[in-house]
């Protein structure tokens, strides 16, 4: 059983960030202790919060019953609790249903644990926020029985459920830049935007839910507010659903490639994790990474409408079997076309193979007029190609792959995406894996020739020139070198 994870095994940037994030969350919620605080009202709320938060962790339940999953489902409960109760207070409603909400990757304590400590952040500013305008007055209620003061209410809730937003998008950006060490300048790009639209409607719910718990009726009326809450959240539990679908429709095709041509074996993984890198540096929208990995990873399916015999034929191709794999990109092309959620993929499988000088294929494209995201693919299809340890030879270090491209930026290769994949190696590094199952002393296979002796060249050095064709396989000259 794999030993699970904990706070030392991520980055110290990371780990000084949970400790700050605890220590500030205990800071918000310290005033309690100085009394004043409606413990039933946060009790009650803290209660329906984790109530919320615990069927996707019930093992009976999250197999049986549809349940929403995504972090961020149930915030109408916490914004209610900032627009009702005293900061310290709001800030506590959080914490136990965060530390008992469904967590799919390790480290889930340390997850949890930040994942509390940020919410009760959020709820105590937002909720400072809203009793510094007078938004609890405006709600009504209590024992004066006053009318909600409208619309001036949806001031202070605004304003609240804003900063409650703005404070999980720097800490959510806070810790991509230190746990998963994204680039400052883009591990907050778009953030914002995508969190802006769904905490409004929160918000809109949280103001429901405190004004019918305000009201003549009392708390059990606030619980209505959950049914409509709970329907959006299934709605959005069965997108993800099929966002799943899709992940093993990818997941099957290149399964597929893998069982046919089985000397490339990971490759189409790696090339797609090589993609994203590099999508990354060059800032890309996080909408379009998992569009442009997607491209990585099937940028060979066209294999499979290529004949077995001529994927693992020993020795050289003929001219015609040459021109045979060379048309596996619109081979690829057509099995995708159909399927709309791949969007500019399907255009990076078609014109992976197209170089910048225009002396690639199918098209013979040229410059600009090949797809950015087949630019990408192209450089990380050839990386992993060349620091590939396969069963006829072994890999090329990586920096002298990355020279190789470098020589070939701006014939063959599109000098941006070279310079992205340089920044993203000296960040994140590369692991390089063997592809096969046989010995690298074993005979050549899978369209190579045998191993040629140390002084015959692997790519051919005129001007202009290229690394061999990835699909071809290249084979470096023998070498003790490993990858980095």
């Amino acid at each position: 059983m794999a030993q699970s994870r904990g706070l030392r095994d991520i980055p110290a940037g990371a780990r000084l960030a949970v400790v700050g994030a605890a220590a500030g969350a205990g800071a918000c919620a310290l005033p309690v202790l100085r009394g004043g605080v409606p413990w039933a009202a946060v009790a009650l709320l803290a209660g329906l919060y984790a109530l919320c938060e615990w069927p996707a962790r019930c093992p009976i339940l999250a197999g049986r019953v549809s349940v929403p999953i995504a972090s961020g489902s149930f915030f109408p409960v916490l914004l209610a609790a900032v627009f009702l109760l005293p900061p310290p207070a709001a800030a506590l409603v959080a914490v136990p249903g965060a530390l008992i909400a469904y967590v799919e990757d390790e480290p889930r304590r340390v997850r949890r644990s930040w994942r509390a400590a940020e919410l009760a952040i959020a709820a105590f500013a937002g909720a400072g926020t809203h009793q510094l305008l007078g938004g609890r007055a405006a709600l009504g209620g209590g024992s004066s029985a006053a009318a909600p003061d409208f619309p001036y209410a949806l001031v202070p809730a605004g304003a609240a459920a804003l900063v409650f937003c703005l404070v999980l998008t720097a800490l959510d950006g806070l810790i991509l830049a230190t746990a998963e060490r994204r680039p400052v300048r883009t591990a907050w790009r778009g953030l914002l935007l995508r969190s802006l639209a769904p905490h409004c409607v929160h918000g809109l719910a949280g103001l429901m839910m405190a004004v019918l718990w305000r009201s003549r009726f009392g708390p059990p009326a606030a619980l209505f507010v959950l049914l409509p809450m709970y329907i959006s959240c299934w709605v959005f539990a069965q997108y993800q659903r099929e966002r799943a679908a899709h992940q093993a429709t990818i997941r099957a095709l290149v399964q597929a490639v893998d069982i046919k041509d089985r000397y490339t074996r990971g490759h189409s993984e790696r090339v797609g994790r090589a993609s994203e890198m590099i999508a990354r540096e060059l800032g890309m929208e996080e909408g379009r990474l998992e569009v442009i990995r997607f491209a990585g990873i099937l940028h060979d399916v066209g294999k499979l409408g290529v004949p077995t015999r001529v994927l693992r034929k020993d020795g050289p191709l003929t001219p015609e079997e040459r021109a045979v794999i060379e048309l596996h990109p619109e081979y690829g092309h057509e099995m995708v076309r159909g399927i709309g959620f791949l969007g500019e993929a399907r255009g990076a499988i078609l014109h992976h193979h197209e170089r910048l000088d225009g002396s690639g294929y199918p098209y013979g494209l040229a410059g600009g007029q090949i797809p950015e995201a087949a630019r990408v693919v192209a450089v990380a299809d050839a990386f992993d190609a060349m620091t590939s340890t396969r069963s006829y030879r072994r890999a090329r270090p990586v920096a002298a792959a990355v020279t190789e491209l470098e020589r070939c930026a701006g014939a063959q290769f599109d000098p941006r995406m070279v310079e992205g994949l340089v920044r993203a190696l000296s960040r994140y590094g590369w692991h390089v894996e063997v592809t096969a199952d046989e010995p690298a002393t074993t005979a050549a296979r899978g369209n190579v020739p045998p191993p040629r002796p140390p002084r015959t060249p692997e790519v051919d050095r005129r001007p202009g020139s290229g690394p061999a064709d990835p699909d071809r396989h290249p084979e470096p000259r023998p070498s003790n070198a490993q990858g980095a």
